[in-house]
């Protein structure tokens, strides 16, 4: 399988888009009004040590001060059960102390603050300091095979100690199968960093910003740059010098992988990455048979429908469904890759009678998660005949962190018919003549719906106006929305 990351950078935004045998599979998003800062590591300096909260506010160079309490601050040899030793005791204002952001500012709150630092790569997180477990290397609870993660243990403290690095790891998720290889680079490159990180808080002065988490594409380069990625494109050259620096320092052996894109059409163009981008913000997939799937998001989980369409295939019916259920399950776990779904996924395949072929469309798409980095888990078919399925949550979906509600239904996706509108309108102008005294009544609506009041339901309005007595005015409102209308009394 042949990998290539292409990363679009403009002043304001970040794009990256993992392709694979020149088919767009993943995107990544990073905005400048988004950036957090939970992650930054700052050398700041202790303003106010307040023993009643056991707590200090700690100034990082952000607009408001930062808050430490004395359970997020690092002592060595202590048990995670000991009582914490108070907080007037460790700190003294004016005290220089190197931090890490737990949590973002939210409101009128400063972030949160601990001195625990921690630093990420693919694979591991480096604990410079060390662990209160007793044990210098832990493994995610989600990595449940016991010989996996006894293996896994083995390899990263044979690994640590062969190198002679300092601190203790954690095993992400997504180490569970990598190979002796890919632990050693990660290792590498978090003593290289927290090297970097200790160098610039012994000559930086409180209060500032020592370490950065990292911008989106070197991110990228960080997580998602394999052996098996051929090269990474970015169109941006001052951005491509930056990464060239970066990955000099860190990761030297990936230098010659990665170009700056200097073509006259943009760089998503490459693969029809764009045009894959804008379809997968709507619900319909197209097949190449004809057929198609319906994929929705709602609040509670992910449904997708599977239809033949317009493929008629052989003149087995049993074959046709067959086939289309196999092309379906191929592109449904892209889909799922590419629009980021996550949580309970409910997919409805077209029925089949055979149970040799429900077992083989279940294999094929298993298959097919399988190159998915994210967890998935399927739980077979229902005695409906849905198969129900989960995928670990990463990120926000692609359609939140690119869409909002529609102003027009609220998020609902459709809109009441214009004729549904009309009759409520007529409802409502007898239910205001009957609580309320009026010369006449007027109502304002969208052209659409004025339109067929003067036009289809001309007869009704004539019986309406003549039951209520008074004359009804209607008035064509261009700025309202096909759902809004008001009655007017005068």
């Amino acid at each position: 399988m042949s990998e290539e990351i292409l990363a679009n950078v403009t002043p304001h935004e970040t794009r990256v888009a993992l392709i694979e045998n020149g088919v767009l599979q993943e995107v990544y998003l990073q905005r400048s009004t988004h950036a957090g800062v939970v992650g930054n590591v700052y050398l700041g300096s202790v303003q106010r040590v307040l023993p009643g909260m056991q707590a200090a506010f700690i100034e990082i160079g952000l607009e408001r001060t930062a808050f430490l309490h004395v359970s997020d601050i690092h002592q060595a040899n202590q048990h995670e059960d000991a009582p914490a030793p108070e907080i007037q005791k460790l700190l003294h204002e004016g005290d220089s102390v190197l931090v890490q952001v737990l949590k973002d500012p939210i409101g009128t709150k400063g972030a949160r603050l601990t001195t625990n630092i921690s630093i990420p790569s693919r694979y591991l997180v480096l604990l410079p300091q060390g662990s209160n477990q007793g044990s210098s290397v832990g493994i995610s609870t989600r990595i449940e095979d016991e010989d996996e993660r006894e293996r896994l243990k083995i390899l990263v403290e044979s690994v640590r100690m062969r190198l002679a690095v300092e601190g203790g790891f954690i095993v992400r998720t997504a180490g569970e199968g990598v190979t002796e290889e890919a632990i050693t680079a990660d290792i590498q490159f978090l003593e290289n960093l927290w090297g970097f990180i200790r160098a610039q808080a012994q000559s930086a002065q409180p209060p500032c910003m020592v370490y950065g988490d990292l911008p989106l594409v070197m991110r990228m380069l960080r997580d998602l740059l394999g052996t098996e990625v051929d090269r990474v494109r970015i169109d941006s050259k001052e951005n491509f010098d930056h990464v060239i620096t970066f990955a000099q320092r860190f990761i030297p052996d990936v230098v010659p992988r990665i170009e700056h894109y200097a073509g006259d059409g943009p760089i998503f163009d490459l693969y029809g990455a764009e045009d894959e981008l804008q379809k997968a913000l709507t619900p319909r997939v197209n097949l190449k048979s004809g057929g198609y799937l319906i994929i929705e998001q709602t609040e509670a989980m992910v449904t997708v429908d599977v239809n033949t369409g317009g493929y008629v295939g052989t003149r087995n019916p049993e074959d046709t469904i067959f086939k289309t259920n196999l092309e379906a399950a191929q592109a449904l776990a892209r889909q799922l890759r590419l629009r980021n779904l996550g949580g309970i996924i409910i997919i409805d395949f077209i029925d089949m009678r055979s149970e040799e072929h429900r077992e083989q469309v279940l294999k094929a798409l298993q298959k097919h998660l399988d190159h998915d980095p994210a967890r998935t888990m399927i739980s077979g078919i229902s005695p409906l005949g849905l198969v129900e399925m989960t995928r670990k949550r990463t990120r926000e979906s692609l359609e939140h962190m690119l869409c909002e509600p529609c102003q027009d239904c609220g998020g609902r996706g459709f809109l009441k018919s214009v004729e549904t509108v009309c009759h409520e309108i007529l409802r409502e102008v007898m239910r205001s003549a009957r609580q309320f005294e009026a010369a006449e009544i007027m109502v304002l609506a969208n052209p659409d719906v004025i339109g067929m009041l003067l036009d289809e339901l001309s007869t009704a309005m004539a019986e309406l106006e003549n039951y209520v007595g008074k004359p009804i005015k209607l008035q064509s409102e261009s700025l309202y929305q096909q759902e809004v209308f008001d009655v007017v009394l005068a």
